[in-house]
């Protein structure tokens, strides 16, 4: 595994198959998309923390599984607390209503055990 993958792991806990196979399959594409998302998720006018939490809301608004999982994973690595995670998603229900808090509350309930 190299850096950027393993900086990765570290950042959303399990790699997606798809990086690994963008890997072998676009190897430039693959270095494109590891740059962006090394410059995106870097500290700058906002935190590491705050983009997130960030993450996890609009993953929860959409309802996308594996993104809420996998943001979740990453919220446990830069030290984000379950009250952090659920202010976000309170925010999350302000504009998406009850489901999307639902949704996430109940994924985080299962993750951050």
């Amino acid at each position: 595994m190299d850096k950027k993958m393993k900086e990765l792991e570290e950042k959303i806990g399990k790699v997606p198959k798809i990086f690994q196979e963008l890997k072998e399959l676009d190897p430039d594409l693959y270095k494109s998309v590891m740059g962006l998302d090394q410059m995106i998720w870097a500290d700058g006018a906002l935190s590491k923390q705050t983009k997130k939490l960030i993450a996890i809301a609009i993953a929860a608004a959409l309802r996308d599984q594996h993104a809420v999982r996998a943001q979740l994973a990453g919220a446990k690595h830069l030290g984000i607390t379950m009250a952090e995670i659920d202010e976000a998603l309170r925010v999350t229900f302000l504009l998406s209503g009850m489901p999307a808090y639902v949704y996430g509350k109940t994924a985080a309930e299962e993750l951050l055990k």
